[in-house]
């Protein structure tokens, strides 16, 4: 099944350049993994400060991008310029499920979210993220595979912002995206645990 990480090659072409510009006046990849990180906080912090008034989420789509070129970035400085580390492992497996946590937590004040949907996407993307990182324990390479990956949460809580911003979209249907969300995860979790037997 195709999900947006797998788009990431092309992505990553688009800011190479970039990348090397930052690499030659000493921007880590630890570094960047914690600017998102606190970016991610920030953002989850200023949308929750101006609810309910709903316009604000339009920032949210805004700092999912910048966040994915983020992670990009740090990545490829990683592995391109020699910079990967045990730290930088950590922080950012670490770093990832704290921004993913804060940016999902900002949807709860809006009147009639279902919460418990919220927690369970939540949860079972924090599941999703650990049954990943377990592959290589049991021998093979850290699985990514979707149909709700943390790049396809992003596109879906980015669209849900934007819809709520502009009134186009009613809270039973946003509840019902948020259980598929909920149904997907379970489905990611599987293949992710079944394509590292």
């Amino acid at each position: 099944m195709i999900t947006i990480y797998q788009l990431k090659p092309k992505f990553q072409n688009l800011l190479r350049p970039l990348v090397h510009t930052l690499y030659q006046r000493g921007i880590t990849a630890n570094q960047v993994t914690l600017f998102a990180c606190l970016g991610s906080i920030l953002t989850a912090g200023i949308i929750a400060i101006s609810l309910p008034n709903l316009t604000i989420l339009c920032l949210m789509p805004i700092w999912l991008f910048v966040r994915m070129a983020l992670n990009a970035i740090d990545g490829m400085l990683a592995r391109e310029h020699q910079q990967a580390s045990k730290l930088g492992a950590y922080l950012n497996e670490l770093c990832d499920v704290i921004s993913d946590t804060a940016l999902m937590l900002v949807l709860l004040p809006i009147a009639g979210i279902n919460s418990i949907a919220v927690f369970s996407v939540i949860f079972l993307a924090l599941l999703s993220e650990y049954a990943g990182v377990m592959a290589p324990l049991v021998g093979e390479k850290r699985r990514y595979d979707g149909p709700m990956g943390k790049s396809d949460r992003a596109f879906v809580l980015g669209a849900l912002c934007v819809a709520l911003a502009l009134n186009i979209i009613s809270m039973t249907f946003l509840n019902g995206i948020l259980w598929a969300m909920v149904a997907l995860l379970m489905f990611t979790i599987y293949q992710r645990i079944k394509r590292a037997l």
